[in-house]
């Protein structure tokens, strides 16, 4: 029996070690690496510039806790409100904390402007936030919610895309409203940036708090540093993650000033979070991901995987339904069980990770390259034509 305690469903495969968008078992098998550790490994594996500068910081500092001064976390909160909606920040160590803070600091807010009787957040069906108990609760997916006991309250959860129903959703406890730009885990389902524009349209009339969870679509992930771009309007608090650390754990918030000055010494906390070990990762991170051209590549390639993907999706038509997503977070919907079509992708050596709505995320490092893609493409072509010669296929989803 293993010592480690049994919540994962775990593949029967190990990686040695990585490079760029390829992961090798002990026995020097490749991979291609469509997942990156489910969208967190932005710059690939083993990238120099990543690698060099945590082997130089491992060197100097690993930890001092945030009883003082961290001047590498105060370069990088300015360099990430400088290229966003934001004036503040706050790091952590994961997604769920960050969202879990998001919402601390919207309750924060109304309690500020005197309203302490707004606590109640608005989230969205097929929404997925993290992992704590309260953010269960926010995503109300009866699959994380069983067996834990009585559901946290402060959520009212609402069809994703209807306006109507978030307005009739607000009462006078509603404190904010809590969306994902593209739902990651719920299958690659967009909120549209009309329905984005909506929302903070909605916020302003009521006086809520609009945080959007961009913890898999931030950092370049859509084709943009943060996806709220793609629709024109702006958050007020935003959560981060995965991406920012290139696989590093890392989490952070982003705030206005407006809502952040709320927040006061012992108002909140972390002893691990924004640590010179995870500030020397975002810094390198950002090095790349900011320079100039990057993400317009990132959006050339995306465009290039997207195209082939329509163009498999319409040769098996059997088996792939819609391709969703925007930048390099695409979406595979399946009319056969998506984890037989994940698994016949392993079987290719191809990884990719399985979604809400019977999808297959495609999720490659940033730094992919147009031969990797073509690659990824053929062996995803290989996979359906395994699966068109096998009786499994009978009895799809």
């Amino acid at each position: 029996m293993s010592a480690l305690l049994p919540t994962f469903a775990r593949s029967d495969l190990a990686f040695e070690r990585g490079e760029g968008v390829s992961l090798y078992t002990d026995t020097g098998e490749r991979y291609l690496d469509f997942g990156a550790g489910v969208a967190v490994s932005s710059l690939g594996h083993g990238h120099p510039h990543l690698v060099a500068t945590l082997r130089e910081q491992a060197g100097k500092l690993l930890h001092t806790s945030n009883l003082y001064r961290i001047p590498a976390q105060e370069a990088v909160a300015e360099r990430l409100c400088a290229d966003s909606f934001a004036d503040m920040a706050f790091f952590c160590n994961s997604g769920a904390e960050a969202v879990e803070g998001a919402v601390k600091i919207a309750r924060r807010y109304q309690n500020y402007v005197g309203k302490p009787e707004r606590y109640r957040v608005i989230t969205f069906e097929g929404a997925f936030h993290g992992r704590t108990i309260a953010m269960i609760a926010a995503g109300n997916q009866e699959k994380h919610l069983a067996g834990f006991g009585q559901k946290v309250d402060g959520f009212d959860q609402v069809p994703l895309g209807d306006v109507e129903a978030v307005k009739a959703a607000i009462g006078p406890e509603t404190a904010a409203i809590l969306i994902e730009p593209i739902q990651g885990e719920g299958g690659v389902r967009s909120a549209t940036w009309p329905f984005l524009r909506e929302l903070r349209a909605i916020a302003d009339e009521n006086e809520l708090v609009l945080i959007f969870d961009e913890v898999q679509t931030g950092l370049g992930r859509t084709g943009k540093l943060f996806a709220y771009e793609w629709a024109g309007v702006e958050p007020d608090i935003m959560a981060l993650a995965k991406g920012l650390g290139g696989g590093f754990p890392i989490g952070a918030i982003l705030t206005t000033e407006r809502v952040g000055i709320a927040m006061s010494a012992g108002s909140h906390g972390t002893t691990f979070g924004g640590n010179p070990m995870a500030m020397a990762a975002a810094t390198a991170v950002l090095d790349i991901i900011l320079a100039n051209g990057f993400l317009d590549e990132v959006g050339r390639k995306a465009l290039l995987l997207k195209q082939k993907l329509a163009e498999i999706a319409d040769t098996n038509r059997d088996i792939i339904g819609e391709v969703r997503g925007e930048g390099l977070l695409i979406g595979l919907q399946c009319k056969i069980p998506n984890t037989q079509l994940a698994d016949a992708f392993q079987k290719q050596h191809l990884l990719t990770v399985a979604a809400g709505d019977n999808v297959v995320r495609l999720l490659p490092p940033l730094i992919v390259s147009e031969a990797e893609i073509n690659e990824a493409c053929e062996k995803i072509n290989s996979a359906c034509a395994s699966l068109r010669a096998s009786p499994q296929t009978e009895g799809s989803a």
